[in-house]
């Protein structure tokens, strides 16, 4: 049974007014696959100072005129979301029908969708699978016109801390692979880095963020190292071996080819973004007889809280 589709750019004006807050946070939404394993610091346009609190404070025997004026000092770290924009020429009707189909399909009544709605949940959807795809490596380039180019990446801040020595195996906080991963050595590997890490940082539920193929390569030497335990009913493994489930393993499609393996906590690792602020836009404009176009403006951009070893540790993968 062929249904008629009746929506029109006027509709789609109105929903973009109706649900825009909505609509400004769909991107982030969308690349939940890697940013429900970090922190999120909403409203942020510009600038925000991060910091972690330094300097030794404890009891010792009781003295009356001991007084302890070492000092505390914060540690600066600077969040920095930058300002995109996109306008997008679509064609109505092919994107109506795309969405249509989808609603149908999953048996939702037409009747109680706001179908200009959906299109444009569909349309600022897609804006958070390239967040998605280069939360590490992206580098901000101020003449670049797409996702890659707006913001420093964890990987491309990972590599400027590195040649600025906040990174280093002196600082407690990196180490150099001499061995590249594989089938045969990924379980070891992967576990020398978390042994490597500062004991407070071992101490506390973390998250190591890997490539795919390295969470292949550590399931496959699991399976052959382990293969035939008891307790192992599934080959496919979450949690670092040996890690009493403090460490789990996240394999993230924004790691593929990346040359760093990190090791932290996920409030040190955060990303910030507008939420809505009034500076971010989401509108629909008819510049042409037959496509209209998608307008959105949004802030992004993302930050360690702290490189100190005591939340961070980074390994660099051998070159093969």
């Amino acid at each position: 049974m062929a249904y008629q589709i009746n929506i029109t750019d006027a509709d789609l004006k109105k929903s973009a007014v109706n649900y825009r807050k909505d609509l400004l946070v769909m991107p982030v939404i969308a690349a939940e696959a890697t940013l429900q394993h970090m922190t999120p610091r909403p409203g942020i346009a510009g600038r925000e100072v991060l910091g972690q609190l330094s300097g030794g404070i404890e009891l010792g025997p009781y003295d009356p005129n001991r007084v302890d004026d070492s000092g505390v000092k914060i540690e600066p770290r600077t969040l920095e979301t930058f300002l995109g924009s996109v306008v997008k020429k679509f064609d109505l009707n092919s994107v109506a029908k795309t969405v249509y189909g989808s609603l149908t399909t999953q048996g939702e009544a037409l009747a109680s969708t706001d179908l200009s709605m959906q299109v444009l949940y569909y349309l600022a959807m897609q804006l958070g699978q390239n967040l998605n795809k280069h939360i590490w490596d992206a580098k901000r380039n101020d003449s670049g016109t797409t996702t890659v180019d707006l913001f420093d990446g964890f990987d491309t801040i990972t590599a400027k801390e590195i040649t600025a020595g906040g990174i280093a195996t002196g600082k407690g906080n990196f180490m150099q692979l001499d061995t590249a991963i594989d089938n045969s050595n990924a379980t070891d590997i992967l576990m020398s880095i978390y042994e490597s890490a500062d004991d407070n940082l071992q101490g506390v539920p973390t998250k190591m963020y890997i490539p795919f193929n390295v969470y292949r390569a550590y399931n496959k030497d699991y399976l052959a190292s382990f293969g035939n335990v008891v307790y192992n009913q599934q080959y496919k493994k979450t949690f670092l071996e040996g890690t009493d489930n403090l460490c789990e393993l996240v394999p993230l499609v924004g790691k593929k080819g990346s040359q760093f393996i990190h090791l932290s906590t996920k409030s040190n690792m955060v990303y910030g973004y507008g939420d809505g602020l009034d500076s971010e836009k989401i509108a629909i404009e008819k510049h042409h007889e037959f496509l209209l176009s998608f307008v959105a403006t949004m802030f992004f951009g993302c930050q360690f809280e702290t490189i100190s070893k005591e939340r961070l540790m980074v390994a660099k993968l051998a070159t093969v």
